[in-house]
């Protein structure tokens, strides 16, 4: 005895073992939208049911068992085993399938007797079977597909790019804005180093148009820099090889007029900048006027570390040593901290503003690039240097006498790492960490993966150090694939310090692992330690 009764629901795929061919001659109807309900008296009795199949046609349903225990099967109009649905089913088994071709049949059979609801939910014909329709983040770029798909060029598109600038901004839910990165007469395909993503992005064509782009939602305080790479080549080789190809031809966005540093020798050695409305403030950028510090050089050679170096020297304006409040600043990477990024200059215009008080600055060099990984990684040996040779050689040139609690040391990256390993070796030198993006994912090769934040790993583990932290990290700084980013460890190191006792200032920026930021952080970390005349 069967009932029809309503829609069943749901939608997962089940196994699907062979079953023995369906011997039936008669099936009961069983249209979209509708149930069936039937009862088998003994184990082994089936009933199928005939769905009404074309080739091509969708079906999504569902068995629902009220008692016993069922097999589903899918069969051709000859009864021959198609695919298993549903086997040893109790409760509720969702289905789906494609259908092969016209007369096919679902059947029913009794593992064990009992009542059940077969029902069909949905229906698709091949000829409904159509792609959603894009659907863009930005507004302006739905508008320009919109009006490409009715025949329209692009030319009133790149004439409002012209007025306005590259990347669009648009309006975005609150506190955030659509930003879309464009391009322009690509061949193959234009890759966006330094994207918001924290990862190479590529560009979308819209169609066969000349237009090329890719849309995010950002903070509306975003700031970074970029660069577009037009059709990179697709190298043979590892999947490395074929990712660093980008930087072939990556260069300073064509649409953006906004490039850093200005006085690059080209576009390939610049990076095009997008800075939102609420972007924090750089205030001690630009040049003021203000009286200026002196540099001096040393090149100083390391026995611990069996290589040599250059150091820089800054001396603030009216120098002297005798000043008790005076703030020993040793800032890793120095070819960066020099270049591309104004560290005199910013330290003129923040003593000159009484922002902090006199600081004089090492900025320390390294070797080369090989010695910059092997070193700054949590190195004894490195930071032994640092303490024993470098700091008693800058003390001598100086003149200066400066306690631990007016010491600080600084970097980005590795050399965020660095200014935290070397103070937590030589707290007796060493009294504050000004840590930019520091690379806490880091661990020692052979550390267990349980344990792969080595930092966070010796806080916890170790005493109180007398330390002073600021820690600063990129919302685009986040992890992939399931690892752990340097957003994410640098807010978990935060917690350990708070956990342990031991002072810590931590501030997130909108932006990625990117000099334009930090450019910026590095006052504010000065600041958050010294500014005030804090000890």
């Amino acid at each position: 005895m069967r009932r029809m009764i309503g829609s069943g629901v749901m939608a997962l795929i089940l196994s699907m073992t062979p079953a023995p061919a369906a011997e039936t001659t008669q099936a009961v109807p069983l249209a979209a939208g509708t149930a069936v309900a039937g009862k088998a008296a003994t184990a082994g009795a089936r009933e199928a049911f005939d769905p009404r199949t074309a080739v091509g046609d969708y079906f999504k349903g569902a068995l629902r068992v009220e008692a016993g225990t069922f097999d589903l099967d899918l069969v051709d109009s000859e009864g021959r085993h198609l695919r298993r649905l549903a086997e040893g089913a109790g409760g509720v088994a969702e289905f789906q399938f494609v259908a092969e071709g016209s007369g096919e049949r679902l059947v029913v059979t009794a593992a064990r007797e009992g009542a059940y609801v077969l029902g069909i939910e949905r229906k698709v014909g091949l000829a409904e079977q159509r792609p959603a329709p894009t659907a863009y983040l930005s507004p302006a770029i739905a508008g320009i597909a919109a009006a490409v798909a009715a025949g329209g060029t692009t030319e009133a598109f790149w004439a409002m790019v012209a007025d306005r600038g590259a990347p669009l901004v648009e309006d975005g839910p609150e506190g955030h804005r659509i930003v879309t990165f464009l391009g322009r007469g690509a061949k193959r395909n234009i890759r966006l180093f330094g994207a918001p993503s924290g990862d190479h992005e590529e560009l979308q064509r819209l169609g066969d148009s000349d237009i090329w782009f890719r849309s995010f939602e950002v903070p509306e305080s975003t700031r970074l820099s970029y660069q577009l790479a037009f059709d990179v080549p697709d190298v043979p080789g590892t999947a490395r090889d074929r990712r660093v190809a980008i930087l072939s031809t990556a260069r300073a966005d064509p649409l953006n007029r906004h490039r850093w540093p200005m006085e690059a020798v080209d576009a390939y050695n610049q990076e095009s900048v997008l800075e939102l409305a609420g972007a924090p403030p750089q205030p001690f950028l630009a040049e003021k006027g203000n009286p200026q510090g002196r540099l001096s050089r040393l090149s100083v050679e390391s026995r611990l570390l069996g290589n040599r170096r250059d150091v820089t020297l800054y001396y603030p304006p009216g120098f002297d040593p005798a000043r008790k409040d005076t703030v020993l600043l040793f800032v890793f990477d120095a070819d960066q901290y020099l270049d591309r990024v104004p560290m005199p200059r910013i330290l003129d215009n923040m003593i000159a503003a009484g922002a902090v008080p006199p600081v004089v600055a090492v900025f320390v060099a390294n070797p080369d690039r090989a010695a910059r990984a092997r070193e700054l990684p949590a190195n004894p040996a490195f930071a032994d240097f640092m303490a024993t040779e470098l700091y008693p050689l800058v003390a001598r040139e100086t003149g200066l006498a400066i306690p631990a609690t007016r010491t600080v040391l600084a970097g980005s990256s590795y050399g965020g790492l660095a200014s935290a390993t070397v103070a937590m070796r030589h707290p007796e030198v060493f009294g504050n960490v000004l840590s930019m993006s520091g690379s806490f994912w880091w661990s020692p090769p052979g550390t267990p993966e349980d344990r792969q934040e080595h930092v966070a790993g010796l806080i916890a583990a170790g005493p109180a150090l007398p330390l002073r932290f600021f820690l600063s990290a990129g919302l685009f700084e986040t992890g992939a694939q399931g690892t752990a980013g340097i957003l994410e460890t640098s807010r978990h190191l935060r917690d350990v310090l708070q956990a342990k006792g031991i002072p810590v200032t931590y501030r997130d920026y909108a932006g990625g692992h990117d000099y334009l930021v930090w450019q910026g952080v590095i006052s504010d970390g000065l600041i958050a330690l010294f500014g005030g005349d804090r000890p």
